[in-house]
């Protein structure tokens, strides 16, 4: 029984739809739970992984909605005594509150399992709401048998302020593919872009987490110095609209383009890529844009350093815009750099990140755990 709070489209959503597609289903019978996305989200489900089947549960969402999480917890309680599955995997922190909650009160024999696809530890709460975030986790790890993180920082994040032993604690990275992508100058005249200008691309949630306004300092200081690079944004969200204002007023060389579900459409008419955020686990569109052969620029937050090796896969900055600015900078202006970095970026993304090692890696796990839990 896979349990995730809501399959809006990033990583999460992608790494449970390769698990639900990759899963050997003469061995494995896997069924996915999940609620459903905010009117400013759009749903994995119903926009790309079509072919993934979900068993909504009414209530369960993004929101902390006393009335609806509760009616959520209930249904998910019925669910796991009529399914008695014999592992539950819950993904995300708000499913793996009342996943692993339910698992409990249902009185199932269930083995759990959780993935952090990143953490609550910085950025999103307060020092009291943080605490009690702490205190949860703290309390639910000791009633899961096995935890597991997308990448080593975040593990060592956790593991830090208690959560979680090392024995417990087990890596797992992202995995998953691309498909063969389309010709740039095809795929840049399709969204409306200059074909000769240098197009570099933000990819995800326009959300507080992944700092927009920071990305758009970064324009502004970008087009100060007359660099040949414009921007677009791809995703949705609630500062979307914050965003355009900004960019209207200051006739900023960005194109909104909106959340695409053509993933390598969209990274074919990029020339880089770049990420603001103050908080992240295992960014896949790092991943996806190494994967192609584009050379990134990012902050170094959560497991960023795994994924992009600095001066090596692309460039890896401070959260200060000069900074970014300058990276960014210094890939405009050598050809030949971006060439070589994006080269090592898709040698490396390629070897490290499939999914056929994600669902291997988690098939794997859960024949080990079934394994020893009939042992003892």
């Amino acid at each position: 029984m896979r349990i995730i709070a809501r399959m809006n489209v990033g990583g999460p959503a992608v790494q449970v739809t390769g698990l639900m597609r990759g899963f050997n289903a003469s061995e494995f019978d896997q069924r996915l739970y999940t609620g459903f996305c905010a009117a400013d989200e759009a749903d994995y489900l119903e926009t790309t992984a079509t072919d993934v089947k979900g068993f909504r549960i009414v209530g369960f969402g993004r929101r902390v909605n006393l009335t609806a999480d509760i009616q959520a917890f209930v249904a998910m309680v019925k669910e796991i005594r009529n399914f008695k599955p014999q592992i539950i995997h819950t993904h995300t922190a708000k499913a793996g509150f009342l996943g692993r909650i339910a698992s409990l009160v249902s009185l199932q024999p269930s083995i759990r399992v959780h993935t952090f696809h990143g953490h609550l530890l910085s950025g999103y709460f307060g020092p009291f709401k943080r605490f009690l975030v702490i205190t949860a986790e703290k309390i639910l790890a000791v009633f899961t048998d096995q935890l597991l993180s997308v990448g080593n920082r975040v593990r060592q994040d956790l593991l830090a302020v208690g959560i979680g032993s090392p024995r417990k604690f087990g890596l797992m990275p992202p995995g998953l593919e691309i498909r063969k992508i389309s010709g740039k100058r095809e795929s840049q005249e399709f969204y409306g872009l200059q074909t000769q200008t240098l197009q570099c691309a933000f990819i995800g949630r326009v959300t507080r987490i992944k700092r927009p306004d920071r990305f758009l300092d970064v324009v502004a200081e970008v087009a100060k110095r007359k660099l040949n690079i414009e921007f677009f944004i791809a995703g949705d969200g609630e500062l979307l609209e914050k965003c355009r204002a900004r960019i209207n007023h200051e006739n900023l060389p960005i194109r909104i383009l909106g959340w695409q579900s053509d993933i390598e459409k969209l990274l074919a008419a990029a020339d880089m890529l770049v990420l603001t955020s103050d908080n992240e686990g295992t960014p896949l569109s790092l991943i996806q844009a190494g994967m192609v052969g584009l050379p990134v620029v990012t902050t170094n937050v959560g497991s960023v350093s795994e994924v992009v090796l600095d001066g090596v896969t692309g460039i890896i900055t401070t959260l200060n815009i000069q900074e970014i600015a300058d990276a960014l900078e210094k890939l405009a202006n050598n050809k030949a750099l971006r060439e070589q970095l994006g080269r090592a970026a898709q040698g490396f993304t390629l070897a490290n990140f499939g999914v056929q090692r994600l669902v291997h890696d988690h098939e794997e796990l859960y024949k080990k755990l079934l394994s020893s839990r009939t042992k003892s």
